[in-house]
């Protein structure tokens, strides 16, 4: 999308709220051309800013359908690893090749372009840090409320529909289960810090994805498969996972939200927004801000006439 596009909807946007930007204040654009900026880390910062602040400017209720449609999306992971658990023999190899299914889900909702929360915590973090206003935390957290509020209702369905319709067979589903319960053998502070560490993948990942060209399939399924392989915590899989063991009646709902949801979310937050995107803005943002004062003075400075 070129940089008049993204102004221009911006502009157009009557229903979502406006992000404050400088480039609002002096009337620019948000330069993404590498060779117009000091480094290719700032040219990706740079990006996934601007889709930030597409994703915060967004009309609430499309985030909302977005976000459930994501929910439903993500349990594509639980069913894939599910099916491959029941399928693949009891050996060592089965361990890693039942996790290439957790992949599954991300790579249908990260090429579908559906709001996953743990994406948005650095995505959307970023032009808040660029300018860490009032207004603006406020967008982002309605954004956050309302696309995990999402992620949480769709994936609540998708675990409804396995226990109720006739999708699978009871081997599959008690695959589900086997599976779902591995998640809740972890302690608080396991889940806290699997969620650190899953949230730093998922960010890391978000920031590789604007120059992976065709191989972001495989960004993401590397990505993705060692969260799987590191048995880390991530609140909207997790939440398919445990709340099929809730709804099922394996588990009471207070066990969905600790021992798992809130130290899941808080690691997934400060995984992905206070460590690598805080960090990464850190790394370029003087940079940035040197390359924007030179363009400021640039037509000050410009040749003297010729008397």
């Amino acid at each position: 999308m070129s940089l008049n596009t993204h102004r221009a909807d911006k502009n157009n946007d009557k229903n979502g709220p406006d992000v404050d930007s400088e480039e609002d204040d002096d009337g620019s654009e948000i330069e993404v051309d590498e060779e117009n900026l000091p480094s290719r880390a700032a040219a990706v910062h740079e990006q996934i800013r601007m889709e930030g602040e597409k994703e915060l400017e967004r009309d609430g209720l499309a985030l909302m359908w977005s976000a459930i449609a994501a929910g439903l999306s993500i349990s594509a992971s639980l069913v894939t690893k599910g099916i491959l658990h029941e399928q693949l023999e009891d050996t060592p190899a089965r361990f890693f090749l039942e996790n290439l299914g957790y992949t599954v889900g991300f790579i249908i909702v990260i090429m579908a372009r559906q709001q996953l929360f743990t994406e948005n915590t650095v995505t959307a973090v970023l032009p808040v840090m660029h300018k860490p206003t009032l207004k603006n935390f406020g967008i982002l957290f309605r954004l956050w409320g309302v696309v995990l509020g999402g992620n949480l209702i769709g994936a609540a369905c998708a675990s409804l529909a396995f226990i109720y319709l006739p999708l699978f067979e009871p081997s599959i589903l008690q695959a589900f289960h086997s599976i779902s319960m591995e998640v809740m053998e972890k302690d608080p502070s396991q889940m806290f810090v699997g969620g650190v560490v899953s949230g730093w993948l998922i960010a890391t990942m978000v920031w590789m994805l604007p120059s992976a060209g065709a191989a972001k399939i495989w960004v993401i399924l590397l990505m993705t498969y060692l969260v799987a392989i590191g048995n880390l915590t991530h609140i909207v899989v997790g939440s398919v996972e445990v709340l099929y063991l809730v709804l099922s009646g394996a588990i009471p709902l207070q066990h969905f939200l600790w021992p798992f949801a809130l130290p899941t979310l808080a690691g997934n937050i400060i995984g992905g927004t206070f460590i690598f995107a805080l960090i990464s803005h850190a790394q370029i943002r003087n940079d940035l801000s040197n390359e924007r004062k030179k363009a400021q003075k640039a037509p000050k400075e410009g040749p003297k006439s010729v008397k």
